[in-house]
């Protein structure tokens, strides 16, 4: 027997989050490791689990996903917008709550190219006299 898998994809900065939602008991499964263990912070738990908690499916649903790119932050606000996506094409009827609070908008801000003659994107040398 088949079973159920939603699909999403999510984007945050240079991280890319392929999402697969199936209905289970709310477990999160990222790189084949759990949760806890891939990321180790609260708050980017907390990140993950937003769309499940303001859509109340925590329970209902378990989560893999396979992310690469970026960095922790980055990599979690990914999976964030990927679970959104899933959950919007599991139910049509979640994309006014998820929407209010902002998981279906990619975040557009990037980092900023280095150009020539500086160190960074903006930082100049320190200005000597002599």
């Amino acid at each position: 027997m088949a079973q159920v898998q939603y699909y999403g994809t999510g984007r945050r900065k240079n991280a890319v989050a392929r999402v697969r939602v199936v209905p289970g008991e709310g477990q999160v499964v990222i790189n084949g490791r759990p949760m806890a263990e891939y990321f180790g912070k609260k708050t980017l738990e907390m990140i993950v689990n937003q769309p499940l908690v303001v859509t109340e499916n925590k329970e209902r649903f378990d989560v893999i996903a396979k992310v690469h790119g970026g960095g922790v932050t980055g990599q979690a606000g990914a999976i964030r917008m990927g679970i959104s996506r899933a959950l919007l094409e599991a139910d049509g009827n979640m994309r006014p709550s998820l929407k209010k609070e902002g998981f279906l908008t990619r975040d557009p801000r990037m980092k900023e190219r280095r150009k020539y003659g500086l160190k960074k994107a903006r930082k100049a040398s320190q200005f000597s006299k002599r």
